[in-house]
């Protein structure tokens, strides 16, 4: 198959017949690609390089961005085996192959059907059969070939970075190299001018210039000053084609700033300054300000004053501010008018910053003149100290003297002074002031132990004009006086042990005292005198402000005596010394072998038997459990009881229960309760004791007078000794008896249950002297019996 070619002729491929070398010729030129060319995959970026042109057999050349009416044509294929007969048929695969690029399957005809864009992809690679349209089998080998996107100068240069922001420092050679920028352009840079990029400047001259290949942007005049023209806006312009007529062109602004060199020396704005001070003007403060002016910034401006010479040198200072520039003048002493009443001073400012190079411009200082006028001003009275400090014991007198302070008017006028005392504080009410010779005196009695020191301040006046008043500060300390007994530092907490050895130390014991070490520096221990010699226990004193107590016997007991008190004496070596007595409290522990109290007090009868506390406390908690059980179990088994009543004819249901609420006495006559009673009585007719019978009832005989001879206590015994043998009833040994008091009862029964069928030989008339509260009850009792008798 051939590819119909402007230049050769492939065994397999003709490039081009003589239709496309003619057409294609005219609209593409001559199939011409790089002889050493790398194939550029897709995104890669191209070498800048114009290399040499040759001829490529396999490739076609198709134009980017054609915009025409119908497909742009490519190229032809032809096979040998083709005789026109249309009997061969041409098949286009690979890369854009029936999308991009359509064939003709007959004539071999290549047509591109969209407009392609190089930037997005240089080249298509596509494959080319020749078959037989009949038998659609191959006639050739499938041959591969290239369709390369022509370049044309569609895309701007662009200035990626921009736009600059860039600094050089003023007073530059002409030439020095600010910055330099690049532009883009992403036509093809290996063929034609459309990619070939040239600069110029269009905004900036004639203080800036750009190289033309390279970009470089210069300066373009000597000697800029920022004092002058601080910002400059540059424009530079990138054009392709060499910049030929016809070139695309971008453009991108250079903001350019010239930074500050110390090429500018301070300068006072006068040679003469003059400036008022008061002579009442406090030492340490501004009394005024004075500056340099510097046309430079930043550290090219900083500057220095110094006062070089003058009479006033060693009475003012300066300083600067580094924030402002400004000279700070401060007054050293104080000023008197009455001495002095003006100075002189010469001030220079210096930049700290020089540049040499610029050191022709002259001294980078400036020297100018200060006169200072002392203003006269009436001054408050002026204490001979600044401070004062006074002692005084305490105890002292109310009226005791401390001490004088002594002020003066510093004017010409040397008018009288006044003193007082400021009372702003409490601890100033403690003194008084005499107003006119300054003396201060006590107004109560202090306790150094309380208070040690007092501050006040005193104040000063003239008397011819009070406004002005000045203040010193006055310390009073007060002395000690040995006022204070040593007592011990602190409650001591000394155990021995059973087990103590004569002359062992317990403890070991300090003293303090009130009083500063000049009145109770010294202690001495001692055991009182006034008491007998100590059996059990010594003190002995160690003579360093301490005191050890060591046992005298062998062994001590709890049991015996758990607690011992000894007196201590503590004396001081103050002038007149004091002292003072102490108990100790020593405790008897048991102990452990090396010494480690092991328990004290009651607790130490259960140790020694083997119980520890958490043993004890095992026990109880084991008790308390057992004890809960079995309150338990009782309160289900009575629960689980079965009632007492088996039947309505049972006797035991006669049993009364007193939480009734209900009728009182009236509701036991529904019971027979016979059987509780002496047996003498269980055969008698029982009435109801509310209704009276009509018919009085003979007396009945019991056939046998053995039955009267029977106890109720024996009777209720059987029953319950009958009751505990019967496994099937449930126990009633709780059942009680108020019909019967038994043998023994001096008292008889008290039982109301025979009222109604015995006669009572009581009398109710000493119901009556009990007074109203008892009348109804006498009048009831009164009637039964009334009754009763008729």
């Amino acid at each position: 198959m051939r590819i119909t070619s402007t230049s050769c002729i492939c065994p397999v491929l003709v490039c081009l017949c003589f239709v496309q070398r003619c057409y294609g010729a005219a609209h593409h030129g001559s199939i011409k690609v790089t002889r050493n060319q790398t194939k550029h995959i897709e995104g890669e970026t191209e070498v800048h390089h114009r290399p040499k042109r040759g001829w490529v057999w396999n490739q076609f050349f198709v134009l980017e961005e054609h915009m025409g009416p119908d497909p742009q044509y490519v190229g032809k294929l032809h096979s040998n085996s083709d005789k026109g007969d249309g009997s061969v048929k041409y098949i286009l695969t690979g890369e854009g192959a029936g999308t991009i690029f359509i064939i003709d399957d007959t004539t071999g005809d290549i047509h591109s059907t969209k407009s392609l864009d190089r930037e997005q992809k240089t080249h298509y690679v596509l494959h080319a059969q020749a078959i037989d349209r009949r038998t659609n089998k191959p006639l050739e080998p499938e041959s591969e070939f290239i369709i390369k996107v022509q370049d044309i100068n569609d895309n701007a240069p662009k200035f990626t970075d921009g736009p600059y922001i860039v600094t050089v420092p003023e007073m530059s050679e002409m030439g020095t190299s600010v910055l330099q920028v690049t532009a883009t352009d992403a036509d093809d840079p290996t063929y034609g001018n459309s990619a070939r990029v040239v600069y110029s400047i269009l905004q900036g001259q004639p203080y800036f210039s750009v190289d033309p290949k390279t970009g470089v942007i210069r300066t373009a005049l000597h000697n800029m000053d920022r004092e002058a023209r601080e910002h400059y806006s540059v424009v530079i312009q990138a054009k392709d084609m060499a910049g030929q007529v016809g070139g695309l062109s971008g453009s991108t602004t250079v903001n350019i700033t010239l930074t500050d060199v110390n090429d500018n020396p301070p300068r006072f704005p006068q040679k003469h300054y003059q400036l008022y001070v008061p002579e009442s003007a406090q030492v340490g403060s501004a009394v005024g300000k004075i500056k340099a002016n510097d046309a430079d910034t930043g550290s090219n401006a900083d500057m220095k004053y110094t006062i070089i010479n003058g009479d006033g040198s060693g009475v003012f200072s300066i300083s600067t501010d580094k924030e402002t520039r400004e000279g700070i003048l401060s007054l050293k002493k104080p000023l008197n008018y009455e001495k002095k009443k003006s100075y002189t001073l010469n001030i220079e400012g210096a930049n700290t910053h020089l540049d040499f190079r610029f050191s022709h411009l002259g001294p980078f200082k400036d020297v100018t003149m200060l006169k200072i006028i002392v203003g006269d001003v009436d001054e408050p009275p002026l204490f001979t100290m600044p401070s004062y400090v006074m002692e005084v014991y305490e105890n002292a007198k109310i009226g005791t003297a401390v001490g004088t302070v002594t002020a003066q008017d510093p004017d010409t006028a040397n008018s009288l002074v006044r003193y007082f005392i400021d009372h702003n504080t409490e601890e100033d009410r403690y003194f008084t002031i005499d107003a006119s010779t300054g003396t201060i005196k006590t107004a109560k009695i202090f306790d150094r132990e309380e208070t040690p020191w007092y501050n006040i301040t005193v104040a000063a006046s003239e008397i011819d004009n009070p406004g002005l008043v000045s203040h010193v500060p006055v310390g009073v300390k007060i002395l000690d006086v040995n006022d204070n007994p040593p007592e011990l530092a602190r409650d001591y907490d000394v155990v021995v042990c059973e087990n103590a050895k004569p002359g062992q130390v317990i403890q070991t014991v300090t003293a303090t005292d009130k009083d500063n070490s000049a009145n109770g520096a010294r202690f001495h221990f001692s055991l009182d005198e006034g008491l007998s010699l100590n059996p059990n226990f010594t003190l002995r004193d160690n003579e360093d402000n301490t005191a050890s107590i060591l046992t005298r016997q062998r062994r001590y007991s709890r049991t015996t005596q758990d607690i011992y008190y000894l007196p201590v004496l503590i004396s001081d070596g103050g002038v007149p010394p004091l002292s003072s007595s102490s108990t100790l409290t020593i405790r008897v522990c048991a102990c452990e072998r090396d010494g480690r109290v092991r328990t004290c007090h009651a607790e130490a009868f259960l140790s020694s038997a083997g119980l520890s506390t958490g043993a004890l406390v095992a026990i109880l908690l084991c008790v308390v459990i057992l004890l809960a059980i079995v309150v338990l179990f009782i309160t289900l088994r009575r629960s689980k009881k079965e009632p007492l009543i088996i039947s309505e004819e049972d006797v035991r249901e006669n049993v009364v229960t007193y939480d009734d609420e209900g009728g009182g006495e009236e509701d036991t006559e529904a019971f027979d309760i016979t059987a509780l009673r002496n047996p003498s009585a269980a055969e008698e007719l029982k009435y109801r004791r509310d209704v009276r019978p009509e018919v009085k009832p003979a007396p009945k005989h019991h056939p046998s007078s053995g039955l009267d001879s029977i106890d109720v206590q024996e009777f209720i015994k059987q029953r319950l000794a009958e009751a505990d043998l019967d496994p099937s009833v449930p126990p009633y040994d709780s059942l009680q008896t108020y019909a019967y008091e038994g043998h023994r009862s001096e008292a008889g029964s008290i039982s109301s249950l025979d009222s109604a069928t015995t006669h009572s030989d009581q009398d109710y008339n000493y119901l009556g002297d009990w007074g109203p509260e008892f009348k109804k009850l006498a009048e009831l009792y009164g009637e039964i019996e009334s009754e009763r008798t008729t």
